[in-house]
């Protein structure tokens, strides 16, 4: 029987070798020698009958039997640290560990007000909460690694095998220290743009192509000096003791236009507007803290507006 030949090693070696798309990045983080790699994944070709990767120039490229077989390994890596969590938390007398994944926007805008609730409902679940790129998050939620991403509405073709319930939509805003040179008279934004450092989303994340339509539009054709970053920390530095423009969810930075330490630029990015959400696998089955934690969310994101 195949099922009794595939082993959690060949799983989670797949796994790896899917997401670094890469044989040697995958042993290095599974601290294992390539050879050994390389022999786990043939063993797992030969008890599927596929192969599940393949060449790809210098790298390699999962097959498409190998990204049907990845779904379903997923899931069973997420069902078997869902059961040695549960062992381990009966054991402490606790709620199973919830991992979150959430955008930028999310953990300034949203995820504050979000935890003080969960806490007030004494689960005694512990949260776990990491930040990164929309499509990085939604990787790892597929792998079983996260419970749930806040953020951003993915594109349709990556939606596959997730769910999303649409919390409130943002958009993007162009915001500068008080006192910018943009900020005097009816300087033309755009016509002086390419005077100041742009402080960019990454070409990874998902506000990136509505930023770079969004300057095609208007007639910008090239940015002279420009900084891509997700730190939010280093942004709102940056622009603080700079002339730079940020471009930025309007979350992010909402407390400081609110201060007036920041400001925006009069500039209408309505047509950057997109919904933000919660994701999650269609085989999620909450538990009683999850549940309660995604009540918790709706209703900070209800009361942030």
């Amino acid at each position: 029987m195949i099922e009794s030949r595939v082993r959690f090693r060949h799983l989670q070696t797949f796994l790896e070798v899917a997401r670094q798309k890469s044989v040697v990045k995958a042993a290095g983080l599974l601290n294992v020698s390539q050879p050994a790699v390389t022999k786990t994944i043939r063993e797992l070709e030969e008890a599927l009958g596929v192969s599940v990767f393949e060449r790809d120039g210098r790298g390699i490229k999962i097959t498409r039997s190998g990204e049907v077989f990845m779904q379903h390994a997923g899931m069973a890596i997420t069902a078997l640290r869902q059961g040695i969590d549960s062992v381990a938390n009966a054991r402490a007398e606790g709620a199973p560990p919830i991992r979150i994944g959430a955008l930028p926007t999310v953990s300034a805008h949203i995820m504050p007000r979000a935890m003080s609730l969960f806490l007030g409902e004494d689960t005694g679940a512990t949260i776990k909460i990491v930040t990164g790129e929309n499509a990085v998050l939604l990787e790892q939620l597929r792998l079983g690694e996260l419970d749930l991403v806040v953020g951003r509405l993915a594109a349709p073709e990556k939606m596959t095998g997730f769910f999303f319930e649409h919390l409130y939509s943002e958009q993007v805003v162009f915001v500068v220290r008080a006192g910018h040179p943009l900020l005097k008279g009816d300087a033309d934004v755009f016509e002086r743009l390419g005077e100041f450092p742009l402080l960019m989303p990454t070409r990874g994340s998902i506000i990136r192509p509505f930023v770079e339509r969004f300057f095609i539009t208007n007639g910008v054709a090239s940015i002279p000096t420009e900084i891509e970053t997700v730190s939010d920390s280093f942004g709102r530095a940056f622009v603080r003791q700079s002339d730079a423009v940020w471009i930025i969810s309007h979350g992010v930075v909402s407390d400081e236009i609110k201060a007036g330490t920041l400001k925006m630029l009069p500039v209408d990015t309505a047509e950057t507007r997109g919904p933000v959400g919660l994701t999650m696998r269609t085989d999620t089955q909450p538990s009683a803290a999850f549940s309660i934690l995604l009540k918790t969310i709706r209703e900070a994101a209800t009361e942030r507006g």
